[in-house]
């Protein structure tokens, strides 16, 4: 999901619609009848054609670039989860889960949001339902250390902070969860928002046991 920029995308978009009603203005006052013409409102002249037709071509020009480059730097997230080694104490495997930035610019972020689901629990009420943000995050892993996993141990969520870079072609480590861990968690899910270097915020929910291998027996090859 893309939240365009209200500030520089809102005010290119009111240029360009402006600048339409300013040509249309010119365009009908041009060809309107001269009795019409010659009474208030409708004498005032604002732009004359060339004039209008300069303003649309420049805002709307200035509008599509804006997009071109907006596309051009606008983050590319994605994530990938491996059975790996050397992650967990004790030579333990565990399924680790990163977070990709694909893109050739970097970009922040601006906000994180987490929701844990544990074996036998309900589902969420809603898309809204369970989300905890960064301050109370600590929740969640003392509600899986509950279940029995040890945190730094046997599972880590890693809690990620608002203004932290994403480099272009750049790694992030979202959490690992050992067999154990991932014996009491059902779901973990992490809400990211970043903001790219145009001011257009990107959010991508992340499934980090999606596709996990919850018994696992072996490390899997590298994707990267």
């Amino acid at each position: 999901m893309v939240r365009r920029n209200r500030v520089f995308s809102g005010l290119l978009t009111s240029m360009v619609c402006l600048s339409l009603l300013l040509l249309a203005y010119s365009v009908w006052r041009t060809n309107a009848p001269d009795t019409l013409t010659d009474s208030w409102p409708w004498k005032l002249e604002l732009l004359d054609g060339q004039s209008a037709t300069t303003a649309v071509v420049g805002s709307m020009g200035a509008a599509l670039a804006r997009g071109q480059y907006a596309r051009a730097v606008r983050p590319i997230l994605g994530y990938y989860g491996r059975v790996m080694a050397d992650i967990a104490p004790g030579d333990r495997l565990a399924w680790v889960c990163h977070l990709v930035n694909a893109a050739q610019d970097v970009a922040v972020v601006d906000e994180v949001d987490y929701r844990v689901v544990l074996a036998g629990d309900a589902d969420p009420t809603d898309d809204e339902a369970g989300w905890v943000d960064r301050g109370r995050a600590e929740r969640a892993e003392r509600a899986i250390e509950e279940r029995g996993p040890v945190g730094r141990s046997d599972f880590a969520l890693h809690f990620i902070g608002a203004g932290k870079p994403l480099p272009a072609q750049g790694l992030m480590l979202i959490g690992w969860f050992t067999e154990e861990a991932m014996g009491e968690i059902r779901d973990v899910h992490v809400r990211l928002r970043v903001t790219d270097r145009v001011g257009d915020t990107h959010e991508r929910i992340i499934d980090v046991l999606k596709g996990a291998d919850r018994s696992v027996r072996r490390v899997d090859p590298p994707i990267f």
